[in-house]
């Protein structure tokens, strides 16, 4: 589905059902040099259950219009303009790696338009390495290769995903190259500056108002389940209702346990919604 977000052309895949902005909403948002691909899996399951389906390519990744956006401020803000477009008040925000970010702080501005809030493969501060920022600046097939390597724990899940013999590698890979090519130039710098810079993460999860699920993988080099333990705690200090789900998996989630990764987001965002405050 294609909507005009700030004035651009901005794309949601939407489960293969039409958007119905009638039903329970859920929005997924992928991570640095991604799109909406990554959450292939679990969107289809979620359509086909009873949810509306919104999973964006955010601006400037493949089908969205850029250029770019550089902060993941802006980036909240610019969900809240793609929720008003689709017709939609309130959803359950779920995101991933830099997606997370991007969730958490549109979940902080907006607690009153967020039912649930899930962040997969998160952390506080998410500081990305002096050489990954130079090789995403310099050579970002280098910084690909760098980052497809560290997300994934394994050449082949079991049960392989979407069946045995199935590369995670490649298939990451070839994602990857993908939007860099049909991105801008340095994209995959403009998100992991994104990233790097954002400051904000406490304070915004002491404005979150729902309750908040944060999936981890236990062998996750990118994002380790220590680093998310400050959020975890913010997120419980502000009163909201918080746990945390450790799937047996690197950084790659939706890929390495697409079953379990969905049974941790599906039955989430189907429990009643306890917006408080």
């Amino acid at each position: 589905m294609i909507l005009t977000v700030q004035g651009k052309a901005a794309y949601a895949y939407t489960g293969g059902k039409p958007f119905e902005p009638s039903l329970p909403t859920v929005v997924f948002i992928h991570g640095a040099e991604h799109d909406h691909s990554v959450w292939a899996l679990q969107t289809r399951y979620f359509a086909h259950h009873g949810f509306g389906v919104l999973a964006v390519d955010l601006p400037g990744h493949c089908r969205s219009a850029g250029p770019a956006l550089h902060t993941i401020e802006a980036l909240a803000h610019w969900l809240a303009a793609l929720l008003d477009a689709a017709n939609v008040e309130r959803a359950c925000v779920i995101g991933h790696s830099m997606g997370s970010l991007v969730a958490l702080d549109f979940a902080g501005r907006y607690p009153q338009r967020t039912t649930h809030l899930a962040l997969l493969a998160t952390a506080l501060p998410m500081a990305v390495s002096d050489s990954l920022l130079q090789a995403a600046l310099h050579s970002e097939p280098e910084a690909i290769g760098m980052v497809n390597q560290w997300s994934h724990s394994t050449f082949a899940a079991k049960p392989s995903c979407p069946g045995p013999g199935f590369w995670l590698h490649g298939m990451n890979q070839r994602l990857m190259e993908r939007v860099s090519t049909k991105g801008e130039t340095h994209l995959f710098h403009t998100d992991f500056t994104a990233c790097n810079n954002y400051a904000d993460g406490l304070v915004r999860a002491a404005q979150v108002r729902c309750a908040t699920r944060l999936v981890v993988g236990r062998r996750d080099a990118m994002t380790p389940p220590r680093a998310a333990k400050a959020l975890a705690d913010a997120l419980a200090q502000a009163g909201n209702p918080v746990d945390t789900i450790t799937l047996e998996a690197g950084h790659a989630l939706m890929t390495e346990q697409p079953d379990a990764t969905l049974d941790a987001l599906f039955g989430f965002a189907s429990q009643p919604a306890r917006v408080t405050g």
